[in-house]
Order: structure tokens, then C-alpha cells, then sequence
């Protein structure tokens, strides 16, 4: 039972040949991996600060309201004291007019 050379080189590449494939899949399959990871960091912190923005806009909306109600509380007082002001003039001008 001899073996001939070149079936024993042939058998020898093929064995180095998968060996090295299988490597190469293996590294390949950690650098996707690690790749997938950082692209997955990345993401949740734009995430995160698309979300601090969102909440520091609806802080300020919140502020807007109460800024908005205060002027609408301010307005009503000053319309009441126009119309104060009015009857005033009013009944000044009917006495001036008697």
C-alpha cells in the first residue's frame, strides 16, 4: 500500500485549505460581530439624545403654557380696568354734559 505523493499533497492542501477557511470565518464572524456592536452603540446614543431633546422641547412648551396663561390672566385684568376706565369717563362726560 503505497500512497502516491500527490494524493497525499492534494489530501494535505485540502485539509490546510479548510483549515484556513474555517479561521477566516471565525475572525470574520467576530469582526461582523464587533462591527454590529459599535453600529448598535452608536444608534442608542443618537437615540438618547434625540430623547433629551425631545424632553428638554416639551419642558419649554410647558413653560410657553404657563407664560401664555399668565399673559391671559393679565389681559383679562387689563380689559376689567378699561371698561372700569370707560364707565368712568362716561359718567364724567354725562355730569360735564348736565
Amino acid at each position: 500500500m503505497s500512497i502516491d505523493i500527490s494524493i497525499m499533497l492534494s489530501v494535505i492542501s485540502v485539509c490546510v485549505a479548510v483549515v484556513v477557511a474555517v479561521t477566516n470565518i471565525k475572525r470574520s464572524n467576530a469582526h461582523d460581530s464587533h462591527r454590529e456592536a459599535s453600529d448598535l452603540t452608536t444608534l442608542i446614543v443618537k437615540l438618547e439624545n434625540i430623547n433629551e431633546g425631545i424632553n428638554e422641547i416639551k419642558s419649554d412648551m410647558r413653560n410657553m403654557k404657563s407664560d401664555i396663561q399668565d399673559l391671559r390672566d393679565r389681559l383679562i385684568i387689563a380689559e376689567q380696568s378699561l371698561k372700569s376706565a370707560h364707565h368712568r369717563i362716561n359718567a364724567i362726560k354725562s355730569e360735564s354734559e348736565n
